[in-house]
């Protein structure tokens, strides 16, 4: 498992246009497999649009304290980039404007911004029905500074969705690092501590598994109650839902794909998975997405390709929700991670 990102490194595939090139190349230019965009205008569902904008997802910054061999934004300890106070203020004056009734902050490991908590105070005034910050959790104890992030999280009554790729400490560590799944319980247990998790508390925390290998994950009820189980009985764990969240073929999930001679089967695994279903509840359709520099995207996914939604309005400076609304989605073969099987979205399944 490398411990720097593939930007560190020189990685070919740190280029998104790389990505994309690798991703309409072979099985898709030959006619082996149908493109995404085939599979919609089979279903009369092209051009993809989006439906009213439910969530807003901010992207603070791709530093990270870890380096999962999965992540998809490329985050590590080696990424510099990271949101400034100006493009919050532009971020803020778009959430006053918003019909979105979800605000959902991540990274990399958003707390690492310097500014994420006079962020998170300022944005929790705005009257937002869902709050949401995506946690490593490992990050919570990774510094004394972090320590009190539980009752930081607890005063501005934040959702926290947190990454635990499995509830044993082979499978995460092989994912996320030595160590990580040791930490990442101890964090839990912090959380537990001040109410998340906990019945009553109104205090919600839930869990994200990715899959550890080239594979889509299995049925998310089913691993809800497995979870809650080993975590009670081993740890004293609660947390109130499980996502199960597809990886998609892009950044270091397509070099661990490449590298370990998987690629061709999971882009036929996903392709024939496909569900016309989900199609019509993936995230793109009620989600955008702004990056730590403040370009507006169809999803998480599409900005780590660096494909900007296809509107006049591209920056969150000059935010016109009716504008963007108004638009076509930009989709490539890996958009099939969103619709193979019971969907994935960053709020689990969605079919």
């Amino acid at each position: 498992m490398s411990t720097k990102s593939l930007s560190a490194r020189n990685n070919e595939l740190s280029n998104p246009q790389k990505q994309l090139e690798y991703l309409s190349e072979g099985l898709f230019a030959d006619g082996e497999l149908p493109t995404f965009k085939h599979k919609l205008e089979k279903e009369d569902d092209f051009p993809l649009q989006p439906k009213p904008l439910e969530i807003l997802q901010i992207n603070l910054g791709y530093m990270c304290n870890q380096v999962c061999s999965h992540c998809h934004v490329d985050a590590g300890p080696d990424r510099k980039e990271i949101m400034t106070v100006e493009t919050m203020q532009h971020c803020l004056e778009a959430i006053k404007k918003t019909g979105a009734h979800t605000l959902d902050l991540t990274g990399g490991a958003p707390e690492m911004n310097p500014n994420f908590r006079w962020f998170v105070e300022e944005a929790s005034k705005a009257g937002i029905k869902d709050f949401i910050v995506r946690s490593n959790l490992t990050i919570i104890v990774a510094n004394k500074k972090y320590y009190d992030l539980p009752e930081f999280f607890k005063k501005h009554n934040v959702h926290v969705v947190s990454s635990l790729p499995f509830y044993k400490r082979e499978k995460t560590d092989k994912q996320r690092g030595e160590g990580v799944f040791d930490k990442s319980i101890q964090a839990l247990q912090m959380l537990n501590a001040v109410g998340y998790g906990k019945e009553g508390s109104g205090l919600k925390l839930d869990l994200v598994y990715n899959p550890s290998g080239a594979f889509l994950p299995k049925d998310q009820d089913a691993m809800e109650s497995d979870f809650k189980t080993a975590l009670k009985e081993d740890f004293d764990i609660d947390f109130n839902s499980l996502f199960a969240i597809t990886n998609l073929p892009i950044s270091r999930f397509l070099e661990y794909l490449i590298a370990s001679e998987n690629y061709e089967d999971y882009m036929y695994e996903l392709v024939n998975a496909y569900n016309p279903a989900a199609v019509q509840n993936v995230m793109c359709r009620n989600t955008l997405s702004v990056s730590w520099d403040g370009w507006l995207y169809d999803c998480d996914f599409n900005q780590m390709l660096e494909l900007k939604v296809n509107s006049n309005v591209k920056h969150i400076s000059n935010y016109d929700e009716d504008a963007i609304q108004n638009r076509n989605i930009i989709i490539s073969q890996h958009c099939y991670g969103c619709t193979a099987g019971a969907g994935s979205s960053c709020q689990g399944t969605v079919a």
